[in-house]
């Protein structure tokens, strides 16, 4: 692929069905590329793309990634996105979790080693586990237990990471690695588990919102828009990474809770629950690569992002 451009580019993105999934096979296609979409459909769904039944230039491959992956034809670019992202989904499915995030990932990249293609992987924040630095850098190599719940998503990706850079040294493949912070907006399912499709489903069903602990512990909000920019700019200036992306704004869940009332309407207040194993007292990347590498920080505030979140949930 040319440094600057997707046009015409073959793409393959692996968890297409996905929230974020469905969101960047959007923005490639806007892009001018192919895109041929892999997903089992195990915590992704069709619904999210619909609107690409007559696309000629997107396919899907109904395929689990952790059997081997082949696809007919030239490829410029691998995205692996496929894994269970959400504590519902990887504390139900912890064996897939980690087998999507070792096997799924050296099938991924041994696709994007044959077809002499580049691959990005979509890690995560939760690479930094319960952090003691922060902000978090991309240098700051975390605080994880690899025993613990959260270890199965954590170690997982934490894994993918090293098996990529491997194949980057050993064989030459080119690699970006985008640490994705906590990312929210329309397609999220509401039964994920997350704060932000939780607290909007209970508050349009007249529940108090429910919030683990005291509410203090914190997060930094990305609006999925923002997010899929900076991805796009991973791939398109040819950085290899890792790099965060995310917003720096940083907020207690008390007050995503709040904002979420305030772009519902409503007003039924909060239910206090204890918090999970290795729940992450603070989260917030540091931008610094991001900005220096990329030019690119989130740009969409809180309170409009949500409006969409909301108004995509309500059918408007």
């Amino acid at each position: 692929m040319a440094e600057g451009t997707l046009d015409g580019a073959r793409v393959v993105v692996t968890g297409a069905a996905g929230f974020l999934g469905s969101h960047v096979t959007d923005a490639l296609l806007a892009r001018g590329a192919e895109v041929i979409g892999i997903d089992n459909l195990v915590t992704g769904a069709m619904s999210n793309l619909a609107h690409l039944a007559h696309e000629p230039r997107f396919a899907l491959q109904r395929h689990d990634v952790t059997e081997h992956i082949h696809v007919d034809g030239p490829i410029d670019v691998v995205l692996h996105a496929a894994s269970p992202a959400s504590p519902v989904d990887y504390l139900k499915l912890p064996i897939q979790t980690l087998k999507v995030g070792s096997l799924g990932t050296h099938n991924a990249l041994g696709l994007a080693k044959d077809a002499g293609a580049a691959f990005l992987l979509f890690s995560t924040s939760e690479v930094y586990g319960d952090p003691d630095v922060h902000p978090q850098p991309e240098t700051y190599r975390g605080n994880v237990d690899p025993i613990g719940p959260r270890g199965v998503y954590d170690e997982a990706k934490r894994f993918a990471e090293a098996l990529t850079f491997a194949y980057h040294r050993t064989h030459g493949v080119p690699v970006h690695v985008a640490r994705i912070f906590n990312t929210y907006g329309p397609r999220m399912r509401l039964d994920d588990g997350r704060a932000v499709p939780t607290f909007i489903r209970q508050a349009l069903a007249g529940e108090r919102l429910s919030v683990h602990g005291d509410g203090s512990q914190t997060r930094s909000l990305c609006f999925v828009d923002d997010l899929i920019e900076g991805l796009m700019r991973m791939l398109e200036r040819q950085v290899t990474g890792p790099v965060n992306l995310g917003s720096d704004e940083e907020l207690t869940i008390s007050e995503v809770a709040a904002a979420v009332l305030h772009a519902t309407g409503r007003q039924q207040g909060l239910a206090r629950s204890p918090r999970p194993p290795d729940d992450p007292q603070v989260r917030c990347p540091d931008l610094t690569r991001a900005r220096t590498l990329l030019g690119w920080q989130a740009a969409t505030p809180l309170e409009v992002g949500l409006a969409r979140t909301v108004a995509e949930v309500r059918g408007g």
